[in-house]
């Protein structure tokens, strides 16, 4: 998960040093044959370079949106949903993988409502522009 504290995995860079902690964590006998999937922490100001070169690292997999405020670590996240928007078609055009922490973070929300609230209210607007993500 790219949400680490107290720096998230924002660039390709990121990822390829989260990469190499995450390896030599691995015992030497069970290293043969892993690859850890490395993912980018989406902000609003993620731009479509960033995820074109996160794309041509070929260590970055998928990038993850996590609402502001929504979960762990998540306070580096995202309010303004359609500030994604040039992010999200580099996305969809490099074929990188889009991971969603589905919870509306709105205090007014009921805290047993937050993913069905976020599913109806927020991610079909999220998505319908980009509908190969």
């Amino acid at each position: 998960m790219p949400n680490l504290a107290p720096d998230p995995v924002l660039t390709a860079a990121d990822a390829a040093a989260y990469r190499d902690r995450v390896l030599d964590a691995v015992p030497a006998d069970l290293r043969d044959g892993f690859v850890p999937l490395m993912t980018l922490y989406l902000k609003e100001t993620t731009t479509a370079e960033t995820i074109t070169e996160a794309a041509k690292s070929g260590i970055v997999k998928a990038c993850k949106l996590y609402p502001a405020g929504a979960t762990t670590n998540s306070a580096h996240g995202v309010s303004n949903l359609s500030a994604l928007h040039p992010a999200l078609a580099a996305m969809e055009h490099h074929g990188l993988i889009l991971c969603v922490h589905a919870e509306d973070p709105d205090p007014s929300v009921d805290f047993f409502d937050r993913e069905r609230v976020f599913l109806r209210d927020k991610l079909p607007a999220l998505l319908r522009p980009f509908p190969r993500l």
